[in-house]
């Protein structure tokens, strides 16, 4: 299904009946990943998944956005379903614009729970390796920016950015790339203290991309929260470990009850 929100199609599906329950997916992927999740959820909810401006089928940005203009985004998303009440769940970048969502004032409607699986949104410690990378990476990037050197090695940009960028940087378009700078470089933490909605964290083990430390920040700063580690899980912890956390989330949502 297509919906037009903010001048962008935008596609999404929904599965079942009753309350809602929102799923947000992470950066580079798309709703197909809820498709079992979504079922899970069918038997007792409305669950409604979409694909991010940007991702699968829906429209990209026409700006460069950041994680507010997401939340902002979906807060018009959820209000053309007409709830009075919604159920969030969100992982990595989902997690991520969800957190911002939830601290946002004057929401239409109210968030009953929240789910928060591998989630984004704590900036990680920069290393003084790290930080020196960064700079020479910038630095080669302004050179083979140069209008002489583009005109004598027309792709040495790309192919510059190919060796040195993320999987996740380098297969995004021009404006994507510059909304995953933006996003990735804001960090959430000190808004985890305001969100009042019981949260549910789920995590994979062996997650490197949002390490379980960062699920563990969470429940300490979430007044209301609970970590699940998933032995056995990494970053995807709803795809490689699916029964335990379908599991889980009946549990936390009384489905089957």
């Amino acid at each position: 299904m297509k919906i037009n929100i903010k001048g962008l199609d935008i596609n999404y599906d929904v599965k079942g009946e009753g309350d809602y329950v929102f799923l947000l997916h992470g950066w580079g992927s798309s709703l197909t990943l809820f498709d079992a999740l979504a079922g899970v959820i069918s038997k007792k909810y409305t669950a409604v998944s979409l694909d991010f401006p940007g991702f699968g089928l829906s429209d990209e940005p026409k700006e460069i956005w950041d994680v507010s203009a997401y939340s902002e985004f979906m807060v018009e998303f959820i209000r053309r379903f007409n709830c009075e009440r919604v159920i969030l769940l969100g992982h990595s970048f989902g997690g991520r614009v969800i957190i911002k969502m939830a601290c946002l004032p004057g929401l239409p409607f109210s968030i009953d729970k929240i789910i928060l699986a591998d989630s984004a949104g704590v900036l990680p410690k920069r290393t003084l390796k790290y930080k020196m990378k960064l700079r020479i990476y910038k630095m080669g990037k302004a050179i083979l920016g140069l209008g002489p050197v583009t005109k004598m090695f027309p792709h040495a940009l790309d192919n510059y950015r190919k060796k040195r960028g993320s999987s996740d940087y380098n297969s995004a378009s021009e404006i994507m790339r510059n909304i995953l700078v933006k996003t990735v470089n804001e960090d959430l933490t000190p808004l985890l203290k305001d969100i009042m909605s019981p949260t549910l964290l789920i995590w994979g083990e062996s997650d490197t991309a949002t390490p379980v430390s960062d699920g563990r920040l969470m429940e300490k700063l979430i007044k209301d929260a609970g970590l699940v580690v998933l032995k056995g899980a990494w970053h995807y912890s709803f795809l490689d470990q699916p029964y335990v956390f379908h599991k889980i989330v009946n549990s936390f949502l009384k489905i089957g009850e």
